[in-house]
């Protein structure tokens, strides 16, 4: 059997990096967060954390946090049903991507997580790299672009989220009168969500030939924010087709490419052996996803 208290301060060593932020959060001194976490190793006769600044977890480190979140995940849940009087809520950690966020989920779960007074604890990443968040035990379920399962997971297909490269009229008069071309695009700001974000340079280099260190970017690290820069003229980037809506259709925004939609497959990570309310929140997400996202393209 497993200390709560030594699965307590790894867990808040590899939340916080380092002993000394842990120690503070668990109000203990740094020499007795490292006594625990060193007698969890030795009692499993394995590191558990690579004692860098800062602290990462080994790969045995990795699959014990996942265990300990999991187990916890359990006991609240226990807990919250047996004690209905004082009706404590449920706080579940999800990683899903910026633009997923941004559009359908929070809408779709609006009325599970209030009926089922679940809090969510939501991390966001890009698709390509939530994966590594269930990896490393940060989290318990989430939206990736991966279809392959963690050992221990399964995986649901969400649906197909599309991308078109958009601009406003006046930028596109500036920088590609005679349409999307090479050299133009030499040029042109490009909006680009993060230094992980490749959709953009991916599709210029897939249709153009122009590789990412011949781009001039915009870094704009926000969903709303980066639609709103494209509508302000400063640049121009792929946006999902559930954010931009009617700003095609109305002229307020134009299809740089719109014979070459990009699209992204999505799917859902969890468990294979959930709590109940993880696996309603699971079916929530499914569902919500068949009804926003494009389906069997």
């Amino acid at each position: 059997m497993l200390d709560i208290r030594k699965g307590e301060a790894l867990l808040a060593v590899m939340d916080c990096g380092s002993f000394e932020q842990a120690a503070a959060l668990l109000h203990l001194t740094p020499s007795a967060v490292s006594q625990r976490v060193s007698a969890l190793e030795s009692q499993l006769g394995t590191p558990l954390l690579n004692r860098t600044r800062p602290c990462r977890p080994t790969r045995a480190g990795q699959r014990l946090a996942q265990y300990l979140r999991r187990s916890h995940l359990l006991e609240s849940e226990f807990f919250a049903e047996l004690d209905e009087e004082q009706n404590r809520p449920l706080t579940v950690p999800i990683v899903v991507n910026h633009d997923t966020l941004a559009t359908w989920l929070l809408p779709a779960l609006a009325e599970f997580l209030i009926a089922e007074r679940v809090l969510l604890d939501i991390t966001v990443d890009d698709q390509d790299h939530t994966y590594t968040f269930l990896e490393s035990g940060h989290a318990l379920a989430g939206v990736s672009s991966e279809m392959e399962a963690l050992r221990g997971c399964r995986t649901e297909p969400l649906g197909i989220m599309r991308y078109r490269l958009l601009a406003h009229p006046q930028f596109v008069a500036r920088y590609f009168p005679q349409g999307l071309q090479r050299e133009a695009a030499r040029v042109a700001p490009l909006m680009v969500f993060n230094r992980k974000d490749a959709l953009q340079a991916n599709f210029l280099l897939r249709t153009l030939g122009l590789p990412s260190t011949h781009i001039h970017c915009h870094y704009v690290p926000s969903s709303e924010a980066f639609l709103q820069a494209i509508q302000l003229g400063l640049g121009y980037g792929m946006v999902p087709e559930l954010q931009y809506r009617d700003l095609l259709s109305s002229g307020e925004l134009i299809d740089l490419a719109p014979e070459q939609p990009t699209d992204v497959t999505l799917y859902w990570h969890c468990w294979r052996v959930q709590s109940p309310k993880l696996e309603k929140l699971s079916l929530a997400v499914i569902h919500a996803a068949k009804q926003s996202l494009l389906q069997g393209i």
